[in-house]
């Protein structure tokens, strides 16, 4: 295992944009994380949702940094009257505890509660970052996954007031 990095989350910059698209490309990260956007490979497209992302005041959306270098992102937004977390790393930042990290420090950001948040059910190592930071299970679901090309189970998981303690 790689050493622990010194992880920081900032305000997301321009020049990050170029990263997380490199990161969305990696059909591995697309078949893991699942629900991604339908075409990954169109940048056009890609720089339009982030356009949108960034001028979404309701959404909290910062840029991770291991030991410096961008490692990829993570956000806060409404979906459907709950907040909903999400994150992206580079696969070469998988396994060193940066996701778990970066969540807590958004956490610490975020303090409203509770907050969901979702993962493939076959996704553990997403799984252990939600619960390393408080989340627990309270459903299933079941949806099209453009990463899968295919349905595919997804685990409901929410942060309450009274678990924030342990994670955010």
């Amino acid at each position: 295992m790689a050493p622990l990095a010194k992880v920081t989350i900032r305000e997301v910059e321009p020049a990050d944009l170029d990263a997380f698209y490199l990161h969305q490309l990696d059909p591995v990260a697309n078949r893991m994380a699942a629900f991604v956007g339908k075409e990954p490979r169109d940048r056009p497209t890609f720089d339009a949702h982030w356009r949108k992302i960034l001028s979404d005041a309701a959404i909290t959306q910062r840029t991770v940094l291991a030991d410096g270098q961008v490692a990829g992102h993570v956000a806060c937004f409404p979906l459907e009257g709950n907040l909903e977390v999400t994150y992206w790393l580079g696969r070469e930042f998988w396994g060193r505890g940066i996701a778990t990290e970066a969540l807590k420090q958004l956490l610490r950001l975020v303090v409203t509660r509770p907050i969901l948040a979702r993962t493939a059910t076959d996704n553990l190592g997403s799984l252990r970052v939600l619960q390393k930071c408080g989340f627990v299970i309270v459903g299933q679901d079941k949806g099209f996954a453009h990463g899968r090309g295919e349905e595919t189970e997804e685990y409901v998981l929410r942060l309450d007031p009274a678990s924030s303690a342990n994670g955010g």
